[in-house]
């Protein structure tokens, strides 16, 4: 007989309830959640870790890239920065470079926290 985790219910719950916008507002603080872990990883010397926590990052600014509107003027503009973060990942985690990891983490911080903006305003019409 399997317990039920409260936690796991209640995060289950809150993605299955969320707005697109709100999903969106997570997929930002996963990828960041996943850099963070990836640089404790890396400074831990702890090379998997590190590696599955960027390729999961990379996952979420891919699934960026496959959903943008392309009949929308900026995403050509998004699709560019989500592709040089994109590339910042992959080559911070080939040359095990924190730098790297911190100039992807500031590009990612910056678009979640223009995305929380932007929620607001809308919120606020």
């Amino acid at each position: 007989m399997a317990i039920n985790n409260p936690y796991q219910t209640y995060q289950q719950n809150s993605v299955v309830t969320a707005s697109p916008q709100e999903l969106t507002l997570m997929l930002y603080n996963g990828c960041l959640k996943f850099i963070k872990l990836a640089k404790r990883a890396m400074e831990e010397g702890k090379f998997e870790e590190k590696n599955t926590n960027l390729i999961k990052a990379q996952a979420i600014i891919q699934e960026f890239q496959i959903t943008l509107n392309r009949d929308i003027e900026i995403s050509e503009g998004l699709d560019q920065l989500y592709e040089y973060i994109y590339y910042r990942l992959m080559e911070a985690n080939m040359k095990n470079d924190a730098a790297i990891l911190e100039d992807a983490e500031n590009q990612v911080k910056e678009l979640r926290d223009t995305w929380k903006e932007a929620m607001v305003l809308v919120k606020g019409k």
